[in-house]
């Protein structure tokens, strides 16, 4: 053990039970649910049953405040204007230009490539893709330890571009922060459930007199949330699961220990069960990086939150040479992949699994939770092997389209009869030879 195993696990892959080390690192997701799943089944069925009866009965048990049904719902213009008046000062105009300024580079991104219908010619008969926005989406923004106006920019302005109809926004709290709401207004959002936790998505997932059913719930929140997003999954559709946060650091000796410290306790300070992780052959940047984070520590205000992260599934981890450190970053599979190194380009084409690769020592993760434009609504716990980022692709959905010409259909036709034969499904033999017959 090294004096800094207090604070962080320093690993090196040429011990012995490296494999079993780093397995527990990779293992980030929760082993029992059952409890929990019970406790979330028991409020989605009350909403289901007793529509806003059960909600604003959740509301006032999980949220902490009352409301009546005609309260649900917040206007955000008129919220605006009432925080205002309340405290002139409360929300500063550098303030609301950094939510401009972000929303207008989130919007630049997303617009850039929108998915379109598209068609080839089939011998005179058609066949092609029709892509259609949702009609309705439930968009959740938390709001806990702090103001995730971020978040609610990062979903709703690529479902705006998307072309969505109605983009539905549910966060917790009787009166939300003045720069969710300004972010909100820039976003389009002309109105808030004041509901969060698992029977938000409930009400979002079955709707009740007050709030309207949605196709697809997606956004982060605690494990109530994205449990209840799993049990409904089905009745709508959801993005990938949001878990604690997660960063790994594939560096070389040119990154400065500073910056890798800075980015470590970024992560470290969302959540006690957020996992950070550093991988370098260089054992002078890792002595560094065990050096300062100590110092880093000191003064962070969530300080006693990002020490509890760098003691759970955290590490920093020493690697035979830069090839290995990438090999285990596709292990890893991080929401947040950052390559710190002299020449990040030539390590891209090595990356198979992150949510998000940020190439080059200036690329922190915090500019792309903020300015960057790519959104931050991520796929945690190892399940960027398979999830993607949240994008305009999430707010659409594709239908086929076939449309066959007699050349194509006398073509293809018998062979489609045979392959329904062969599968013993004579009713669809006779479909296609009806209209080769005749």
């Amino acid at each position: 053990m090294t004096p800094f195993e207090s604070l962080i696990r320093c690993l090196d892959t040429r011990a012995a039970d490296f494999e079993r080390e780093f397995a527990a690192l990779e293992e980030r997701r929760e082993d029992s649910r059952a409890a929990l799943e019970e406790a979330v089944d028991q409020i989605l069925d009350s909403i289901r049953t007793r529509g806003d009866a059960g909600l604003l009965e959740a509301i006032e048990r999980f949220d902490g405040y009352a409301l009546r049904s005609d309260e649900l719902w917040l206007d955000v213009e008129a919220a605006l204007a009432e925080s205002q008046r309340d405290d002139p000062n409360g929300l500063g105009e550098d303030e609301r230009e950094a939510l401009r300024i972000a929303a207008e580079r989130i919007h630049r991104f997303h617009a850039q490539r929108v998915p379109e219908s598209w068609q080839l010619d089939d011998s005179g008969g058609r066949l092609g893709q029709l892509v259609r926005p949702l009609e309705r989406v439930g968009l959740y923004v938390p709001a806990g330890s702090a103001p995730l106006a971020s978040t609610l920019l990062m979903l709703a302005v690529p479902a705006r571009v998307a072309g969505v109809r109605e983009v539905v926004v549910a966060s917790p709290g009787a009166r939300p922060h003045p720069a969710v709401l300004e972010a909100a207004r820039l976003a389009g959002v002309a109105r808030i459930l004041r509901a969060g936790g698992a029977h938000a998505v409930g009400a979002l997932a079955f709707g009740t007199a007050s709030v309207p059913r949605v196709d697809k719930i997606l956004g982060p929140g605690n494990d109530w949330v994205q449990t209840a997003k799993r049990r409904v999954f089905g009745q709508v559709g959801i993005d990938a699961e949001a878990g604690p946060s997660e960063v790994m650091i594939v560096a070389d000796s040119a990154a400065p220990a500073d910056w890798v410290v800075a980015d470590l306790l970024a992560q470290a300070e969302h959540d006690p069960r957020s996992s950070v992780v550093l991988a370098t052959p260089s054992e002078e940047l890792l002595e560094q990086v065990c050096g300062s984070l100590e110092k880093g520590l000191a003064d962070l205000p969530r300080q006693a939150i990002a020490r509890e992260a760098l003691r759970g599934r955290s590490a920093l981890i020493r690697t035979r040479d830069l090839d290995e450190a990438v090999e285990l970053a596709n292990r890893y599979a991080a929401e947040h992949l950052q390559l710190m190194t002299a020449q990040p380009e030539q390590w891209l084409a090595r990356i198979e699994h992150a949510g998000a690769v940020f190439a080059g020592n200036l690329s922190s993760v915090p500019a792309g939770d903020y300015v960057a434009g790519p959104s931050h609504v991520l796929p945690t716990g190892r399940t960027a092997r398979f999830f993607s980022v949240v994008g305009v692709e999430d707010f659409l959905k594709r239908m086929s389209w076939i449309e066959l010409s007699r050349e194509t259909l006398t073509r293809v036709g018998p062979h489609g009869a045979r392959l329904a034969e062969l599968e013993g499904l004579e009713g669809h033999a006779r479909s296609l030879r009806v209209r080769l017959d005749e």
